[in-house]
């Protein structure tokens, strides 16, 4: 398993959720935050004679996948958010060594699992 994180701009994260669903990825975590990459952007400080990177505003998806999802996912996310332009955004991957469903007690790969009422009422 393993966990996505991907930071983007705020204004592509209905154009994600809709790759994520419509790839089949169903559960995920949206953080607002604001941070800087490469962006040409920047503001001058008061205190010294320099100047730092601005803030900007941007969205951080978190969502578990089965080792199977994974390059579906990254697609999804990467069509979703690219605009081709700097700061459209990174993913970033890690490995997950274990998922538990608190209400099911379903561990691993099973956890990630849509329980079967929420299938069944779904159709």
């Amino acid at each position: 398993m393993f966990m996505i994180a991907a930071i983007i701009r705020p204004f592509r994260l209905e154009h994600v959720r809709s790759e994520l669903l419509a790839a089949g990825i169903q559960g995920l975590t949206i953080t607002e935050c604001c941070g800087h990459g490469r962006q040409p952007e920047w503001i001058e400080t008061t205190w010294c004679d320099g100047k730092i990177p601005k803030l900007l505003d941007k969205v951080k998806i978190e969502v578990a996948v089965r080792d199977c999802d994974l390059s579906v996912a990254i697609e999804a996310i990467s069509h979703g958010a690219r605009l081709g332009r700097i700061g459209d955004g990174k993913i970033f991957i890690t490995l997950l060594e274990r998922a538990v469903a608190i209400r099911t007690g379903a561990q691993g790969e099973l956890a990630l699992e849509p329980p079967v009422d929420f299938v069944e009422a779904a159709e």
